[in-house]
Order: C-alpha cells, then structure tokens, then sequence
C-alpha cells in the first residue's frame, strides 16, 4: 500500500473505524508524511494492464449514489500513457451515458483490475477527463484497436493519483474459455484418439464373430 493511497482511503471515518477494531497502529505509517507517495505507475503496473481485456469502473453521480460498471474490449485496450496518466477510447454502448454524466460532474474515478487465474487485483483511483473523438482523433487513434468492432465516441483519460495491489485471499481462480483452452484441447485431442482405438477395437471385434 502507498501513502497516495492511504491518504485518499483513509479518511476520519475510517480511521475511527480502523482504532475501534484494533487496525490504527498497523496502518499508520502509510500516513507518515515522509513515507514514499508512490503515485506512478511502474513496469508491473504498466504490463499488468497491458494484459487486461476488462475491469470494473465506479463514478459518483451529483446526488452522491455511486455506479459501477464492467468495461471490456480487447486485451490492452488501456493504455499507459505515462506514469501518471492512462487512457482508454470509450465505445458506443446502451446510450444510456451514466458514467459519461457522472464524470462531467464529478471527476473523481475508480478502477479495479482483475486477474483471476493468478489471482491479483489492482486499484486505481485518479481523475477523469473526456475527450470527444472529433476533438483529438489522433488520441483516438492512438487508443482504437483497428481489429476490435466498436464506434469510439470518446476518449477517457485518467490522471492516476494513486494505486494500490490487494491482497488475494479471497480472490476466486476464474479462466475464461481461451484461458481454458491449452488445458482442453489435449484432453479433446486425447478423447478423439480413444474414440478411434475403440472404433478400431469394435470392427476388429467384429470381424473375429
């Protein structure tokens, strides 16, 4: 955990919380203002939302209720821009424009990144900025997967204030069908060849009856 983190999560009410049920002391020193911020996303960070094809998305409406998400695309689709800023291109969807509205309203943004067969999780926590496709298509491109169906109505752009890695206790090992594949396809590949020796055995059988 870094301080950037703590000083955004940690606030009055839940430090109460944390000196209540016993957690104050071991939490504090992410809150020394000497300790490292670390607020830029390194090359763990960087090749770990490389690898990404989804994550989920909270906004905050004006009324305060908050919303959350799932975003998908292809595997990459969020870019590193730098250390400090991240960006993906925001496709045409239900046209239903909660988190569009929310965002003009309310900055403030929050991202959970899964990766459920190794079982890692990060947070992102930064403020957005919308950028129309028509107002910076050279952004646009730069963020558009040519080979991924999809009309960019947007560009979100995240300044990245703070990060943080969670523990994976209780993380649940999930694959997707492509992940699964190296392991079934053997299994597949064995089956047919069972299927064709017990052909085989069959006619031999048959022959000998």
């Amino acid at each position: 955990m870094s301080r950037a983190f703590a000083e955004i999560a940690f606030t009055p009410a839940v430090k109460a919380v944390q000196q209540s049920m016993g957690s104050a002391e071991s939490y504090a020193g992410f809150l020394d203002p000497d300790a490292e911020p670390a607020d830029r996303l390194g090359e763990a960070e960087a090749g770990f939302i490389a690898n990404r094809d989804g994550f989920y998305q909270a906004t905050v409406s004006e009324t305060g209720w908050p919303y959350v998400q799932f975003r998908g695309g292809p595997a990459g689709f969020v870019k590193v821009l730098d250390g400090k800023t991240i960006a993906y291109a925001d496709f045409r969807g239900n046209r239903q424009y909660v988190s569009t509205g929310n965002l003009d309203g309310n900055d403030r943004i929050s991202l959970i990144l899964m990766d459920y067969p190794n079982r890692r999780r990060l947070k992102i926590w930064g403020r957005a900025r919308l950028v129309d496709a028509n107002d910076d298509p050279h952004l646009i491109e730069r963020l558009q997967d040519k080979s991924y169906r999809g009309l960019p109505e947007r560009a979100v752009v995240i300044d990245v204030e703070a990060f943080d890695w969670n523990c994976p206790q209780h993380i649940p090992q999930r694959l997707t069908v492509q992940e699964l594949e190296p392991v079934i396809s053997p299994l597949r590949d064995e089956i047919d060849r069972l299927k064709a020796e017990n052909a085989s055995l069959k006619d031999w059988l048959g022959q000998k009856s």
